[in-house]
């Protein structure tokens, strides 16, 4: 029992001080990112999240799918989901969860940050102060749980606010932005008009919907709004659509969007109670019937708000023309994408959207303060304009911009420094070095890691693919749209290959061979060749040779150009690093075949050519004059570990007949061995959003499962069932010595050939 008698002085509550190396405000996938990647660097991590999950808008709470370079497969950025940590939660994700639940992704996050014992979590718990010291650093910072009526002072050497709002940036006095920059202060093209079209992008309020089998009336609330049949987006409604596909119900781009967000909020439930309304009682969704609210958010997603100046300002010009920096240390591939201010009240399309030729890096120097000297930026809040903003503002890309934050902030302890001393040159190398171990993939940055031990190792394989084509399969696609089987070539590389059609009648089938302008993208934006052959009715084979070449080392592009009356074989095989895209319309990302934009915004014109997802996707039946050697074991030793628009595969491949592969490592002597890692193909040109969507499989099929690891004696260092991870990492107990290592793989998939990207080997 506990009694207190009354007291004339008010009581405080309680207050606990937490001491730390990061404190990482903001318990989204970026704050999440950030605490877990320094946490396993045996940092000392608090993280504050002010709501009872953690995913911020991919939590149950919003409910919006995670998204990123890869667009739904929409656009023509290949290979390109984002790696390490990030990629590590989607696979897991993917095995638990490939229905899409957010309940179930919520477990996920918070079981990935439970396990963390460096990770001290503060859930419903709220920053409200910050304290600066003398010299422009946050000292600590103070939140308060409403739960346990629990008061923190939080204090670090280092902060990290990926807060959204940027709360603590703004309390310590950080200079930042909110609304968009006229056209003029970055040459912008796509800069908005303020006046008709709006300074920021609103929020977003999503519902479910449930069949409960029985006729089901509905009573709106007093508040709803009247006339939803006025609204000019409800003709995007279809009825059996629900969570973020509708997230066009958006609105408050005219308003505050931090100190009015919950006038916005009820703004949205207005319109929400409204729709459901007009759906139920208008008479106009008879089959709406048995249908019931079974969901309404109750905060909303938020897009936009405030954006902190770094030393750098990453723009329109960086995303249209894929700059390169010195210190790249992520990168996106989002769309520009930007919403009208007005949301659903306005007579604008939902969203314009203009993509770039490829992905695009982003510096390290857009990730911290360019006034407070000890405070990091992560997810939405990092220095871009609003034009850039709109494609860097999505969950993927803010979490892989805020992985390379945790691991910034390792080195920041390790050496001293602060976030600014590692924009220097030797220490963004070492930074870079470090991600890149982590399989995070900074786009066209080649790394020599001279500590890992395979640069000097002879590498045997009990095979290696010398592709030659696809075995043929019962299988035929008739060619609606245009259909390119992409192959790795050299520059000046000719290659001839036989393909087997169908036509249903006389007609002629056009040929194409394209390739990519530059070594930045994948856009099959040059014709090398073409021509057209004559097809008689029935079955034949075609041969396509040309002499005309391409002048980089790329991906080329062997294109079957729309043509309603004819069919072509394809194969069941897939084989890393080869793959087959489609000249057709996915209009979730506005892809409408091409990109035509006007003249005056600066963005480029091009075609879209996007994969299908698995099932569907097959790779062309064909047959090449001569084999490509694009799978050599010297792949093994370089630092890349996904296909490159280089056109190299970085994958060494296993003869597809080949059950049980093997790889041996050896050296001319004994090396001390602590720490084995493995990197495996786990599709990165497949979306995994996160919730919703849903996904064909539970584990990615090029995916190594089972293999074992022996030494020179033959003894067994690590034996491995189920693995359906991109990246495996092994500690041994104690470091051994040997002048051998061999790895045994289990083949699994019939039509799929054992694959690994690299093999690192630490002492």
């Amino acid at each position: 029992m506990i009694s207190e008698a009354y007291s004339s002085q008010t009581r405080k509550t309680k207050t606990v001080a937490l001491e730390a190396d990061l404190v990482v405000v903001g318990g989204g996938l970026s704050g999440v990112c950030a605490a877990i990647t320094a946490a396993r660097s045996n940092l000392k991590v608090v993280l504050i999240q002010d709501r009872p999950v953690l995913g911020g808008n991919a939590s149950s709470e919003v409910r919006l799918w995670s998204l990123g370079a890869t667009s739904h497969m929409g656009n023509n950025n290949r290979w390109s989901r984002e790696g390490g940590l990030i990629n590590e939660i989607l696979l897991e994700n993917l095995k638990r969860n490939k229905e899409g639940n957010p309940l179930i992704f919520d477990t996920v996050l918070l079981e990935k940050v439970y396990e963390e014992k460096n990770i001290t979590l503060l859930l419903n718990t709220a920053v409200y102060e910050v304290e600066k010291g003398s010299d422009e650093k946050v000292k600590n910072v103070t939140a308060f749980c409403s739960q346990n009526s629990t008061t923190y002072i939080a204090s670090s050497p280092l902060f990290c606010d990926a807060s959204g709002d940027g709360i603590v940036a703004f309390m310590a006095g950080a200079s930042f932005r909110m609304g968009a920059e006229t056209k003029e202060e970055f040459d912008e093209g796509f800069a908005p008009n303020i006046r008709d079209y709006g300074n920021l992008l609103g929020h977003s309020l999503y519902f479910y919907t449930k069949d409960v089998g029985k006729p089901i009336s509905y009573t709106p609330p007093s508040f709803a709004i009247k006339n939803a049949e006025n609204l000019p987006r409800i003709k995007n409604y279809q009825l059996g659509d629900h969570g973020c596909k509708l997230w066009w119900v958006e609105h408050g781009g005219r308003l505050d969007t931090v100190h009015q967000s919950e006038d916005i909020k009820f703004e949205l439930w207005k319109v929400v109670y409204g729709i459901w309304d007009y759906v139920k009682n208008s008479g106009k969704y008879p089959e709406a019937d048995n249908l019931t609210l079974e969901w309404v958010g109750t905060i909303p997603g938020k897009r936009e708000s405030r954006r902190f100046e770094g030393d750098f300002m990453l723009t329109q010009k960086d995303i249209v023309e894929q700059r390169d920096y010195y210190d790249a240390i992520s990168f996106g591939g989002w769309a520009m994408d930007l919403h009208p201010a007005d949301g659903i009240y306005s007579e604008h399309n939902s969203c314009t959207q203009w993509h770039g030729k490829g992905v695009y890096s982003i510096p390290y120097r857009c990730y911290y303060s360019k006034n407070i000297d000890n405070l990091f930026l992560a997810g939405r809040i990092i220095s871009a304009s609003h034009v850039a903003f709109g494609s860097s503002r999505v969950m993927l890309t803010c979490a892989h911009g805020a992985q390379a934050v945790g691991k910034a902030a390792v080195l920041c302890k390790e050496e001293g420094l602060l976030p600014r001393d590692i924009a220097s040159k030797d220490k963004i190398e070492k930074l870079q070095l470090a991600l890149n171990r982590d399989g995070q993939s900074i786009p066209r940055l080649s790394l020599e890691d001279t500590a890992d031990l395979i640069t000097n190792a002879t590498i045997h394989a009990s095979s290696t693919l010398e592709f030659n084509g696809f075995a043929a399969a019962d299988d035929w696609q008739t060619l609606t749209f245009g259909l390119a089987q992409m192959l790795p070539l050299k520059a000046n590389e000719n290659i001839t290959l036989e393909i087997e059609v169908e036509a249903v009648e006389e007609t002629v089938l056009e040929l194409q061979l394209k390739s990519s302008s530059a070594c930045t993208h994948f856009t099959p934006d040059i014709i090398i060749d073409k021509q057209e052959v004559e097809l008689k009715k029935g079955k034949q084979t075609v041969t396509f040779s040309t002499t005309k070449t391409q002048s980089l080392d790329h991906y080329s592009f062997f294109c079957l150009m729309k043509n309603e009356n004819i069919k072509v074989r394809l194969s069941n095989d897939r084989v890393t690093g080869l793959m087959t895209v489609e000249n057709k319309i996915n209009k979730a990302v506005s892809n409408y075949g091409r990109q035509d934009p006007p003249a005056e915004i600066n963005v480029d014109s091009f075609e879209f050519w996007t994969p299908q997802r698995r099932p569907e996707g097959k790779n062309i039946a064909l047959k090449l004059s001569k084999s490509l050697s694009v799978f050599k074991t010297d792949n093994l030793k370089n630092s890349e570990v996904r296909p490159t628009s280089n056109g190299n595969t970085n994958a060494w491949v296993a003869n597809i007949e080949d059950k049980s592969p093997s790889i041996s490592l050896n050296w001319n002597e004994k090396v001390a061995i602590k720490t084995i890692k493995l990197f495996f193909d786990c599709d990165y040109d497949h979306a995994l959003e996160t919730t919703l969507m849903g996904h064909p499989e539970e584990v990615i099929p090029f995916v190594v499962s089972d293999y074992r690891i022996k030494d020179a004696s033959g003894s067994i260092l690590k034996e491995v069932t189920g693995n359906y991870q991109a990246i495996n990492t092994i500690e041994l107990e104690e470091s051994i010595s040997t002048e051998k290592l061999l790895f045994e793989f289990i083949k699994n998939e019939e039509h799929i050939p054992v694959s690994v990207f690299k093999i690192s080997i630490f002492a």
